[in-house]
């Protein structure tokens, strides 16, 4: 058997030719090859090698599928026959460097968000739970309300539910600290920082009816929490992590254990605050502006733009702007239109993670789709975005966009309108339960987002990295 895999060793060098080979190096299932000239590989004769199970090219490495086990041995041989190999880190960041424009972004959005997405899921399906059960609509057929669970009983579901939320800036921050190199528990405290009790709450401030507003520095520069919001987050962590190697390269051995992180966090933390908070505190403000226009043009224009990029907004974390949106409809009309067409999007993400998990062969991506589509199902889609459809060439995000524009451009036509704030995919069906004909269209047609979202990837968006074994 050793020969077996010094032979297949040896034909892919001789096919892939040593000269055009930059460095290799493997992950789990796959030996991960840089080459100068992909298009002079014969790839018939890679896949007919004995043991390979497959070839695809993707963010600038030529992959060669071998299997758990199998590939730690033919890459032995290949040390073994003289090739240049690196750690699948070094290689990893060699490829990021030659990568440019969208696909540098989505790969470094994928390295941000991959390790987070677990603790997003799970206290998504937790969240989901809690809506469910804490919901009036549902106690009410037991005959009982919300007011009468236990005091505890809340605070204990509080914090089990709201904690990973209320702290995704410092998650995340944390995360892209370490993607940008600099050292990872300065992005932790930073992150922290945008989320400070002391600061105004971003989701207070959203609602007119909190009472809650803006600090205003030097009686201009609105000063706001960033609770939500993503790219922020990654903005703290880039602005950071770059100022810290900058000041590494200069700063005494002495001084640099104290003074580097002190001129780090004091730098970035009022870049932010005084610069890039406010920036981002106006565009939320004419976001509102904007919505509110849109919600009344006819034909369903109006809905489909709606339905199409609010995905957007959750992506850099401005959705939470809508909350005001929502809270002046319910107050002067009894209704909210929003929410029912920004929900078909959760709808599309189901419809997404399915696809994947029909058609993909490879377990750790099944296993993706299957947990994101568990936690999109309580309404949280975090996993769904960052997990598969940045991940995967744009096509599955635009499908999503697609499908959730044209299901909300119909919820807009039929005028369907919830009568509460929102919940989302199973628990949003609670939202529209005060009136059979409401309830009848808004399930069609969340069904129609789903099936057309799915329908559309398993054709056109599940990429090949994505489905071979």
């Amino acid at each position: 058997m050793e020969n077996s895999y010094k032979d297949t060793a040896s034909q892919i060098l001789e096919i892939v030719g040593r000269d055009n080979i930059i460095s290799a190096a493997h992950c789990a299932t796959r030996l991960r090859l840089i080459v100068k000239d992909k298009d002079s590989i014969d790839e018939k004769r890679i896949e007919n090698v004995p043991m390979v199970k497959g070839t695809f090219f993707n963010a600038g490495q030529y992959q060669i599928i071998l299997g758990s086990g199998i590939v730690n041995k033919v890459y032995a041989e290949l040390e073994g026959l003289g090739l240049n190999t690196v750690s699948k880190q070094e290689q990893s960041e060699a490829v990021n460097q030659q990568q440019k424009g969208i696909k540098r972004f989505m790969r470094t959005l994928g390295d941000i968000f991959v390790p987070i997405i677990p603790v997003i899921a799970a206290t998504g399906l937790l969240l989901g739970l809690k809506g469910c059960l804490f919901n009036d609509n549902v106690l009410s057929l037991f005959g009982a309300d919300s007011s009468m669970i236990p005091e505890y009983v809340i605070l204990l579901v509080n914090v089990l539910t709201e904690t990973a939320f209320a702290f995704l800036p410092a998650i995340i921050c944390w995360s892209a600290y370490k993607v940008f190199g600099g050292m990872p528990v300065i992005g932790l405290v930073l992150g922290l920082m945008l989320v400070s009790p002391s600061l105004p709450n971003a989701y207070s401030v959203a609602d007119p009816t909190s009472g809650i507003t803006a600090v205003k520095a030097f009686g201009a520069i609105p000063i706001v929490g960033c609770q939500g919001s993503v790219l922020t987050a990654i903005l703290t962590a880039l602005i950071g992590a770059s100022l810290e190697k900058k000041l590494r390269k200069i700063m005494p051995n002495a001084l640099d254990l104290i003074m580097t992180p002190f001129i780090v966090m004091f730098v970035t933390f009022l870049v932010v605050i005084l610069g890039i908070g406010p920036v981002m505190h106006v565009i939320e403000l004419k976001l509102v502006e904007i919505v509110e226009v849109l919600i009344h043009i006819p034909f369903g224009i109006g809905g489909f733009v709606i339905g199409a990029t609010y995905p957007l907004l959750v992506i850099t974390g401005l959705h939470h702007t809508y909350t005001m949106i929502e809270t002046s409809l319910l107050a002067n009309t009894g209704f909210n239109p929003v929410i029912t067409l920004c929900a078909m999007y959760g709808f599309a993400n189901v419809g997404t993670c399915l696809a994947f998990f029909v058609k993909s062969k490879k377990e750790n991506v099944r296993q993706t789709a299957i947990g994101a589509m568990l936690s999109q199902l309580f309404g949280i889609s975090e996993p769904v975005l960052f997990g598969i459809q940045l991940r995967y060439n744009l096509r599955p995000l635009v499908i999503m966009l697609f499908s959730s524009g044209l299901g909300a451009a119909f919820l807009s036509i039929l005028n369907i309108q919830s009568n509460s704030y929102g919940l989302a995919v199973l628990p949003s069906y609670l939202m529209d339960i005060y009136e059979g004909r409401q309830l009848l269209f808004y399930f069609l047609i969340s069904l129609f987002s789903t099936a057309l979202c799915f329908v559309l990837t398993l054709l056109f968006g599940v990429p090949k990295e994505a489905v071979s074994d």
